[in-house]
């Protein structure tokens, strides 16, 4: 039988006291946050979080409510990252949508919380009348361990964290943005380029795996990993412009430019789309463009964005149910949720000119 896991054995292995340990898997202070992310890293690979009961709080929690009194507890919704996924968005908005209705119909209630910083976060939880968490987009770890900590049944949205162990919803990323690669390579394109930091979320990383995974099936050049289009900064709000517009005026110079752009999302496609007419680049008779998530604005695009539908109301649906689900089955494994996506044909698709 394995040994267990302790704060000992993780101090032992860090170098460090156990001491040090305990202050950074207790969310209080004293421990500076390089030598907390070296804790939670070390913890982690350890096995510590996938052990049953690991550092959980001793909190005292109301008894899980019957049919009758069920509206008496809510469900936290936590949506951090304030800058770009707020109710409003046309992604993560509908998603909310969808947390909302399923909660409705079981009669529970919905608190909606952008709080970002792990001490402010644990100030204002209560976990005793809360059901459990619905993470939505990018969550830090901090965060993430102080919901572990206290006990907190926890379903993520769209992210999936490398350190705590959780139940997850995707779209199915990976197999769509094949599907769409393969679709725009039976137009002809064999010069394909993939727009989208790989780096801000799992599930842009999927998508460009999809991309590869398509490219390298059919035997064409793909494109590096460490391309500077992979890698840049500023797509989550539109800041990347600049560089993107320097970068086609550079590969029209060498006459490199690609026939399609297939981007990691709807808005990083529709800034593309703006940006290549702006240098004189016809969407789609010079360069076909795609997007994926097809919100509200894609079919408005000039021209409409073809696109990835993700059923977003139905991934905050079964984000509710699988909730559920583990609050009376604790014990489960934990899930990865895939919804499928279609693609939508609209009119920034065409064949390469000959």
């Amino acid at each position: 039988m394995a040994k267990k896991v302790t704060m000992q054995k993780i101090a032992d292995h860090l170098g460090v006291s156990k001491f040090v340990v305990s202050k950074a898997l207790s969310g209080k202070g004293g421990v500076n946050e390089t030598t907390r992310e070296r804790v939670i890293q070390a913890a982690s690979q350890l096995g510590y979080f996938t052990q049953k009961n690991a550092y959980v709080q001793n909190i005292k929690r109301t008894a899980q409510p019957g049919a009758g009194d069920r509206n008496k507890q809510s469900v936290l919704v936590l949506m951090p990252n304030i800058r770009s996924q707020t109710q409003d968005s046309l992604y993560w908005g509908k998603i909310v949508d969808g947390i909302a209705l399923a909660l409705d119909q079981e009669g529970l209630g919905m608190v909606i919380v952008s709080e970002h910083r792990a001490d402010n976060f644990v100030n204002i939880l209560n976990p005793s009348g809360l059901l459990g968490l619905i993470g939505v987009g990018v969550i830090s770890t901090s965060l993430l361990l102080e919901v572990h900590r206290i006990g907190l049944p926890m379903v993520l949205i769209d992210y999936e964290d490398p350190l705590i162990p959780s139940d997850t919803v995707f779209a199915n990323n990976t197999d769509s943005m094949f599907r769409l690669t393969n679709h725009l390579m039976g137009n002809g394109h064999n010069q394909l380029h993939f727009v989208g930091n790989i780096r801000y979320a799992r599930s842009f990383r999927d998508r460009w795996l999809g991309f590869r995974s398509a490219l390298e099936e059919s035997e064409l050049k793909t494109q590096p990993g460490n391309d500077e289009l992979l890698m840049q900064d500023g797509m989550e709000d539109g800041t990347f412009r600049d560089a993107f517009r320097s970068w086609v005026v550079k590969r029209r110079k060498a006459k490199t430019l690609p026939t399609a752009m297939v981007c990691a999302n709807d808005n990083i496609a529709l800034e593309v789309s703006e940006v290549l007419t702006e240098e004189g680049v016809k969407v789609p008779e010079d360069v076909s463009v795609t997007g994926f998530d097809n919100i509200e604005l894609a079919s408005r695009g000039l021209p409409p964005l073809t696109t990835i539908h993700v059923p977003k109301e139905a991934m905050g649906r079964a984000a509710v149910e699988k909730l559920l689900n583990r609050i009376q089955h604790p014990s489960e494994p934990q899930e990865k949720i895939l919804i499928s996506a279609d693609i939508v044909h609209r009119d920034s698709v065409a064949g390469p000119r000959g």
